[in-house]
C-alpha cells in the first residue's frame, strides 16, 4: 500500500501539522495531493480544538518543489481542469481558515512550495531555504495566485520583479522583504515553529479568528471602512462573549 500524500496529526492541545510527504518528488504537489489537502482544510476549518495548524515538508531537500509538472497536460479538458479547481477552491479554504496558520520553510520552494505558504499567516523559514516563482522560465504563469500574492506580501515591485523573471531568493533576502517573519538555522526549525504555535494556541479561537480575518478582510478596503469594519466586528465578538465595556452598554441602554 503506498504511503499517504498528506500526514496528518496533533501533536499536543491546540495544534496540528500537515506533512508534504513525497519526499521522493520533493513533496511535489499532484492532483492527489491537493484532494488530501482539502479533506485534511476542510477537517481543521471543522474542528474546534485546532488553533493553529503547522505545514512542513517531507524531503530533507524541500518544503515543495512546486506543481507537479508530470501531470501537466494530462487533465481531460483545459475546461474540466478549471472547473475543479473552481469546485475545490484549495487556497481559499487555506486562506479562510479559523485557525492560524503557520508555514515551517526549508530547502526548494518554488511555484506552488512558495504559494501555498504565501496563504499561511505566518512564514518561518530555515537558513537554507531557496525561494522562486520559475514558472515563466516555463512558459506559463504562477496558478495558484502567487501573482498576487506575492506583490501584497512583498512590496509590489519585488513581486512583479520575482514572477516576471523566475530568479530565486535566499532566506536572507526573503527576511529584508518581509516574505518571511524570521529565519532560523535549519536544526532550530522545527522547534522554533512548535514553539510560536504553543504560544498562539494558548489563545481562545474565536479571537484568533476574528483578529485573522479582520486583517485579511480589511486590506482590500480602504483605510476608513476597514476601520469600520474591525469596530463592528469587536463588537459583535464582545457581546458573543457576553461581555462589552461599561461604554458599550451606556451607548445602547435606553
Amino acid at each position: 500500500m503506498a504511503d499517504p500524500l498528506v500526514l496528518y496529526e496533533k501533536t499536543e492541545p491546540g495544534v496540528a501539522w500537515i506533512t508534504l510527504n513525497r519526499p521522493e518528488a520533493l513533496n511535489a504537489i499532484n492532483l492527489a495531493m491537493r484532494d488530501e489537502l482539502w479533506t485534511y482544510l476542510q477537517a481543521v476549518g471543522w474542528d474546534p480544538e485546532v488553533r493553529v495548524l503547522c505545514f512542513r515538508g517531507a524531503s530533507e531537500r524541500a518544503f515543495s518543489a512546486g506543481a507537479d509538472i508530470a501531470e501537466f497536460g494530462t487533465a481531460p479538458s483545459y475546461i474540466e481542469a478549471r472547473r475543479a479547481r473552481h469546485d475545490r477552491d484549495l487556497w481559499a479554504l487555506l486562506e479562510d481558515l479559523p485557525a492560524v496558520t503557520i508555514a515551517a520553510l526549508h530547502g526548494f520552494c518554488f511555484g506552488a512550495g512558495i504559494e501555498l505558504p504565501l496563504y499561511c499567516d505566518l512564514r518561518i523559514a530555515a537558513d537554507d531555504t531557496v525561494i522562486a516563482l520559475p514558472e515563466v522560465t516555463l512558459g506559463y504563469i504562477p496558478s495558484a495566485g502567487g501573482t498576487q500574492t506575492m506583490p501584497r506580501t512583498v512590496p509590489p515591485g519585488v513581486g512583479l520583479g520575482m514572477v516576471v523573471s523566475g530568479d530565486q531568493i535566499d532566506a536572507s533576502q526573503a527576511l529584508e522583504w518581509g516574505l518571511v517573519n524570521q529565519v532560523v538555522p535549519a536544526a532550530e526549525l522545527e522547534s522554533t515553529v512548535m514553539a510560536l504555535a504553543r504560544a498562539i494556541a494558548s489563545r481562545e479561537r474565536p479571537g484568533l479568528a476574528a483578529a485573522k480575518g479582520s486583517v485579511r478582510r480589511g486590506l482590500d478596503l480602504p483605510l476608513e471602512a476597514a476601520i469600520a469594519r474591525d469596530a463592528a466586528s469587536a463588537l459583535v465578538q464582545r457581546r458573543r462573549a457576553g461581555g462589552g465595556s461599561g461604554l458599550d452598554r451606556a451607548s445602547h441602554s435606553p
